[in-house]
């Protein structure tokens, strides 16, 4: 099934007329319908053919092959092969040719947007009828009254068979002339192409350069999307705003860590001044914990011997300790002098170091003072 094609004649360009004859392609057959009820069964996908005469055709050398930079490049290219304003053209970018040179075309924006306004479905393409002729030499086809100029050539013109004799030279070959029907002189060219339709022909052609560019290129299916933009517009307020929540949690979580880390490194230097040079907090924490217990352990141990040696005659009634240098201290309370001897002379034999301070007489017996070395 061959897809809509409408075709408008060069009094197109004069402006929208719903009364205007058009040539409407469908299914294999061409009718000659006016625009207003040939635009009645359109439906997406079908092709708009512009005559030459509204399109501008030009080669231009762009400055830059990026894609995104292309159209922002057109109109300073083709500013100087139009008469009319830029600001009022609708510009399309064609194929590439050889030595960097692009096809560009121009015609002017309100006159396109009036004959699409008159459509009830925009069409998926939009391309010029000269433009459709195939791209191997040159092609010269009968169309509509007057005589079109394509192919590989950089021409895309509407010509008097009196201009062909001037301007075959300049077109490469092979030179391939179409018509249909009887009655119009075939132009000089090396193959003559007899056709049952001229139009039907062309749009079976599949060449042609998509006007439909910019503001005027059909819209995608994403515009299935369209309804659901202001939901996706809100979730996307909320992760911004959740995102935005995160990071201030985090800088108040850090801050506090900050905080908690100066107030130990504080406590740190307070119990143990000693160390002047903090690299990991917690491991040197760990190791005085370690030592503390290590210490810890071996005064217990020694507290069971003494207390053990001590016996029952004894009273022990005040101790102190110091961990530097590991002296224990025990303020005693013995019913005599020999008693305090005897516990020094045990003590001593137990292999520890035993200082008798001097002894006083009390009410219940004799105190002193021992001092045991670690």
């Amino acid at each position: 099934m061959t897809p809509c094609w409408l075709f408008l004649p060069p009094a197109a360009c004069a402006g929208v007329d719903l009364q205007l004859s058009v040539r409407q392609v469908r299914d294999g057959q061409v009718l000659t319908l006016p625009f207003a009820e040939a635009c009645t069964e359109l439906s997406s996908g079908w092709t708009l053919v512009l005559p030459v005469e509204a399109v501008t055709a030009c080669v231009v050398r762009l400055p830059t092959r990026k894609a995104r930079w292309l159209r922002q490049a057109l109109p300073f290219a083709v500013e100087e092969w139009l008469a009319d304003d830029i600001e009022q053209m609708h510009l399309a970018l064609g194929e590439p040719l050889a030595e960097g040179l692009h096809r560009v075309y121009a015609l002017r924006r309100t006159w396109l947007s009036d004959w699409l306004a008159a459509c009830p479905a925009p069409p998926g393409r939009i391309v010029m009828d000269a433009d459709c002729l195939p791209g191997e030499g040159t092609h010269v086809l009968w169309l509509d009254g007057r005589w079109l100029l394509g192919g590989s050539a950089q021409m895309r013109l509407a010509l008097d068979p009196e201009a062909w004799d001037s301007l075959a030279e300049r077109c490469p070959r092979p030179h391939c002339c179409a018509l249909a029907g009887a009655g119009v002189q075939p132009l000089a060219a090396d193959q003559v192409l007899e056709l049952d339709d001229a139009h039907l022909w062309l749009a079976e052609q599949t060449r042609a350069t998509n006007l439909a560019q910019g503001d005027f290129a059909p819209a995608t299916q994403d515009a299935r999307w369209q309804p659901l933009r202001p939901l996706l517009a809100l979730l996307g307020l909320w992760l911004v705003l959740q995102w935005g929540f995160n990071l201030a949690q985090g800088w108040h979580l850090q801050r506090e860590a900050d905080a908690y880390a100066d107030a130990s490194a504080a406590l740190y230097r307070e119990l143990f001044p000693q160390d002047h040079k903090l690299v990991n907090l917690r491991a040197q924490f760990d190791q005085h914990l370690s030592d503390a217990g290590a210490v810890q352990g071996g005064l217990l141990s020694q507290l069971g011997t003494i207390g053990a040696l001590i016996g029952a005659q004894v009273q022990v009634e005040q101790l102190d300790y110091r961990a530097t240098p590991g002296d224990l201290s025990l303020q005693v309370t013995a019913p005599g002098f020999a008693e305090l001897e005897q516990l020094s002379e045990r003590l001593q034999g137990a292999g520890m170091a035993v200082q008798l301070g001097a002894a006083s007489r009390e009410a219940n017996g004799v105190s002193a003072r021992l001092v045991i070395g670690g």
